[in-house]
């Protein structure tokens, strides 16, 4: 039986959080820090780092960001709707491309498949435009003043953006580049065609019970350990996932049932992270990494999976009334040696060259001994400087005698 400990040692260790790396980043890791997620949830807040660059960051330290882009840009990685919209490795948009079918549920594929009933032909025009013209932008449209939808010129008008992002969720376009952020849309066939990994045309045909155990699967692979009650969110699966659907999982070897100590349900491992397992029980996996993780990092996106994984509740305010916030606007929570210990409400002040934290939290009873306090402040430091936002400007604290610690810390550089 694992304790919980050392089941948090191995999630974090399929995530890639468990130590820093040890090296200097290279570009290929941004594709393997993907494809050991399965998938990299896209954001657009920007009060820091956009959450793609902030989930890499946490694995990876200073890279340059535009490696992520220039990756997708080559086709070594594709975007689509998975837990939301996310970019994935090229060798899994087959599935996911299968999967879209079986995901009319999803709120994204239901307001595609009214505009498409509402504007077919327009869609139609949108898509020879592109056929004929190359890859566009929905910026590239403007609206003419007292223009109405259907009258010639359409293209001088929006709602252009809502034909392009449905044409994207039904999977007549994909996302060739990303230029300052916006996608730029292009044919899916031609994305497609210059995949790296090539598109396995296999997926196409696959049977909607296999994709559906593929996801299971590449869950479990990429949480490490879980209880089958939090393996449908990772995938956005329906119906939940039972006992008896890991049956033939189990059955083949996939998956490796491990009890843990406080779980009323059984774990599972897969059976690629066996070696991992095994030095899980002889308390041989050591979490050393400290991190500010993005709120819609994989290691916290499932609220109730970070409540009892980690002890950790944790609620995005970026959408509540400031008034009613407890913490801030977009709050990072803090990772520290296999525990979440606290978690910061920052800003980026990027021609200011200042990374603000308005607040910073430690959990209450976080014991804040010196090599914690230096592990803090180098990575608030670390990430300020990956940021261009160098000078760091401190204000609420809890502790407050915290705060004055991390000073003493920046100042000695």
């Amino acid at each position: 039986m694992l304790t919980a400990g050392q089941a948090r040692a191995l999630q974090l260790a399929a995530q890639g959080l468990l130590q820093p790396l040890q090296r200097r980043p290279r570009r290929d890791d941004v594709v393997a820090a993907v494809e050991r997620m399965r998938m990299l949830q896209i954001d657009t807040i920007h009060v820091v780092a956009r959450s793609p660059y902030l989930v890499l960051h946490a694995r990876l330290g200073d890279y340059p960001t535009s490696w992520l882009d220039k990756a997708l840009a080559a086709g070594k990685l594709a975007e689509c709707w998975a837990h939301e919209a996310s970019l994935v490795g090229a060798s899994d948009i087959g599935w996911h491309r299968a999967w879209r079918a079986q995901r009319l549920q999803h709120w994204a594929q239901r307001h595609a498949l009214r505009v498409q009933q509402e504007h077919r032909a327009e869609m139609d025009a949108l898509l020879d435009r592109i056929r004929a013209n190359g890859p566009v932008r929905a910026a590239d449209f403007t609206r003419a003043p007292g223009s109405v939808a259907g009258k010639p010129g359409w293209w001088e008008w929006k709602p252009e953006k809502r034909w392009l992002e449905a044409c994207f969720a039904l999977g007549e376009l994909m996302v060739a580049r990303r230029e300052n952020f916006q996608r730029v849309y292009d044919l899916a066939e031609r994305v497609l065609a210059r995949l790296d990994p090539p598109l396995d045309p296999s997926t196409a045909t696959a049977e909607p019970l296999t994709v559906r155990q593929r996801f299971i699967a590449d869950t479990v692979r990429a949480l490490g350990i879980t209880t089958t009650a939090w393996i449908a969110d990772y995938h956005r699966l329906k119906p939940a996932v039972g006992e008896q659907e890991l049956a033939p999982l189990l059955k083949r070897g996939e998956l490796l049932a491990q009890a843990v100590q406080g779980w009323k349900t059984p774990g599972y491992v897969h059976r690629d992270h066996a070696d991992a397992l095994d030095k899980a029980r002889q308390g041989r996996l050591r979490a050393t990494h400290t991190a500010l993780l993005s709120p819609f990092d994989p290691l916290v996106w499932d609220r109730a999976r970070a409540s009892a994984m980690f002890d950790f509740d944790y609620t995005l305010e970026c959408y509540v009334p400031a008034a009613k916030r407890r913490y801030g606007y977009y709050v990072l929570p803090i990772l520290h040696r296999g525990q979440l210990i606290g978690r910061l409400d920052a800003k980026a002040h990027r021609a200011d060259g200042v990374f603000e934290i308005k607040a910073l939290f430690l959990q209450p009873g976080t014991a804040v001994a010196p090599r914690l306090v230096q592990a803090l402040a180098d990575t608030i430091r670390d990430t300020a400087r990956w940021h261009g936002t160098p000078q760091v400007r401190l204000a609420h604290c809890e502790p407050a005698a915290l705060a004055s610690r991390l000073r003493a810390c920046w100042r000695a550089g």
